[in-house]
């Protein structure tokens, strides 16, 4: 990315010193029901933002599944990735995020949402229960390959396993996902608002493992990584050409769709 300097981030507190106990409520919410009324809300607005503010685009939305258990994977620069991917599809994604954000109120507003806790510095293994509820119930789940976000703007040099062994343990579709722009998105306090292009990748799936080795889940994550730069890489040389041309193949659909549809005369 240019050398254009990004707004600093707040020093991250990794560990959560609350006993994982505490957490158990939100994780039971998660596994038993799904997400109401306040998703649509933070949608709407979010989506609003989003739109009006970065100028979000997005490429090949017709490539996210709808239907079946699903990881929408992307990279991560902001806190707004959540809803950059979120904005182009009608599905209900759910979140993984780190524990700390579960404090009031804003709580009330996460896990009515559909978002769940995990405990970094930990081997969470109830946030990964809870990721396999979801699946199991046929749900879309944004997990991120590098953990948490980058605080240099670049992507990181190589995946967390978290998500190869999440991808290997339930067989459910990855769904690949670029979202570039967003590592300036911090720089708002100053008035920039950079635009955002969001492209959805094509889905594949793991042959499924019931106990994944390490080494098994991070070259399964690295794999999944490696789609997320390729598609990055490419917005970097070719976003704006690729947003039009999907934008023009998207009419044409249209119109052809249109005409199919058309009586006789």
């Amino acid at each position: 990315m240019s050398g254009e300097k990004l707004a600093s981030m707040k020093d991250q507190i990794y560990r959560d010193p609350r006993p994982k106990e505490y957490f158990d409520r939100f994780h039971e919410r998660s596994r038993t029901r799904d997400p109401d009324w306040v998703y649509e809300v933070v949608r709407m607005a979010t989506t609003m933002y989003a739109l009006s503010f970065f100028r979000t685009r997005c490429i090949s939305s017709e490539k996210v599944p709808a239907s079946g258990p699903l990881i929408i994977a992307p990279n991560h620069f902001s806190f707004m990735d959540h809803f950059f991917v979120g904005a182009f599809t009608r599905r209900k994604v759910r979140f993984m995020a780190k524990s700390q954000m579960f404090k009031p109120p804003l709580q009330f507003i996460y896990t009515h949402g559909g978002v769940f806790p995990v405990r970094r510095g930990a081997r969470d293994d109830e946030a990964f229960a809870t990721a396999h509820s979801v699946l199991e119930r046929d749900g879309a789940i944004v997990m991120y390959c590098e953990g948490g976000r980058s605080r240099t703007g670049a992507l990181a040099e190589q995946a967390k396993p978290g998500i190869g062994r999440l991808a290997l343990e339930s067989g459910a579709t990855v769904l690949p996902v670029a979202i570039h722009g967003s590592a300036k998105v911090r720089n708002w306090k100053r008035g920039q608002f950079p635009k955002v292009i969001v492209q959805y990748g094509d889905p594949f799936r793991f042959e499924r493992v019931e106990t994944p080795t390490r080494h098994q889940s991070q070259v399964a994550a690295d794999e999944i990584f490696g789609e997320i730069k390729t598609l990055y890489n490419g917005l970097t040389e070719f976003g704006e050409s690729r947003v039009r041309a999907s934008v023009r193949a998207a009419r044409r659909a249209a119109r052809q769709a249109g005409k199919r549809a058309a009586p006789a005369s």
